[in-house]
């Protein structure tokens, strides 16, 4: 048995010769900390802890990934050592990007798709965006919460054509109508801060420029009182262009937590606290009047009793005088009828 399993033993080790060889020998030229799927155009770098973006990138790459790496800024022309005029998606996820400079993605003239997911994004140049005009869709889930980056991006994104813009786990509290480019077709929301979009919010999405857009609104912290009337009239009137409207769920008051939101009348959306007040306010001083005002009517009428003391003894006495003499009449009365002398007079004809 031990010569025949000898006999399988090369052809094992040719087998297993493929996975020995490593990522600089893929074909095309795929950079040594990166590896290649299936073709050069589909380029992958994962938590090789880089420190700048590749150098040797083959020319036809179509998609690059570049995930757990430390870039932290991107300087101008960051891609531009080897000309990329076919990459279409890069993505730049978990890599400690706080900085992008201007012209940081010249040489990338056919950039569709650019996702700085998961990056603490502290600056970002007017001029970031420059030499992408193809650029239509901008992913920046959870890249806002180091800093609030609002003016920044609206000035980098002016000259913008986007299509699709991702902003899902910001905490954002408030639409972000800065960073609306006219044209715009998606806006993802999602697991931010938002309780409800007022009624100026609601209006802007009603411009001519912005009547495309449909947003995604799922996982926020809805608070379903007076305040979210507008915003459900305009839901149940635009419904189509919130994808996930029926996933909608309240999140408070206590009474309809969880609660779908479509569900919901706008009567039955009662305002548990004055306008910026905590919630309880209003209905916990309604409470502290009408106690202020039984204490006043109590004082009112110890005030009368005092005032009224002498009268009021002198009604008492005269009150139980007047009960004295009635039961004595009654006592009287009483005797008469029990005594039997009386009764047999009376008896006798």
């Amino acid at each position: 048995r031990a010569a025949g399993g000898g006999r399988w033993l090369p052809w094992l080790g040719l087998a297993l010769l493929p996975l020995a060889v490593p990522p600089a020998a893929a074909p095309g030229g795929c950079p040594s900390a990166c590896y290649c799927v299936a073709t050069p155009e589909l380029v992958t770098c994962r938590y090789e802890r880089l420190e700048e973006p590749p150098r040797e990138l083959p020319a036809a790459v179509h998609n690059l990934s570049i995930a757990g790496s430390n870039l932290s800024i991107l300087p101008r022309a960051a891609f531009a050592a080897r000309p990329l005029r076919d990459l279409r998606l890069l993505r730049l996820r978990h890599d400690n990007i706080h900085t992008i400079e201007d012209m940081a993605l010249q040489g990338l003239p056919a950039l569709r798709t650019l996702d700085l997911s998961h990056n603490p994004l502290l600056s970002v140049a007017a001029g970031a965006f420059a030499g992408v005009p193809l650029l239509r869709t901008l992913q920046l889930n959870q890249a806002l919460l180091a800093a609030p980056l609002e003016e920044q991006l609206a000035l980098a994104m002016q000259n913008l054509t986007l299509r699709r813009l991702e902003l899902a786990g910001n905490a954002l509290q408030a639409l972000p109508a800065s960073l609306l480019p006219p044209g715009l077709e998606e806006l993802d929301l999602r697991n931010n801060s938002l309780q409800r979009l007022a009624a100026a919010e609601l209006r802007s999405l009603e411009a001519p420029e912005l009547r495309g857009l449909r947003l995604n609104l799922g996982a926020n912290p809805l608070s379903c009182d007076c305040a979210l009337r507008p915003f459900l009239a305009w839901l149940r009137s635009a419904g189509s262009r919130v994808p996930d409207a029926r996933s909608l769920r309240c999140a408070g008051p206590p009474a309809l937590r969880g609660a779908a939101l479509l569900r919901l009348r706008p009567e039955g959306l009662v305002c548990a606290a004055s306008e910026g007040g905590e919630p309880g306010q209003l209905e916990t001083a309604s409470y502290v009047f009408f106690g202020i005002v039984l204490a006043l009517i109590g004082i009112v009428f110890l005030m009368v009793l005092y005032l009224n003391r002498r009268g009021i003894k002198r009604w008492l006495h005269n009150l139980r005088e007047a009960c004295r003499d009635q039961m004595e009449g009654y006592h009287y009365r009483y005797e008469q009828d029990a005594d039997p002398r009386c009764a047999s007079a009376v008896g006798t004809p």
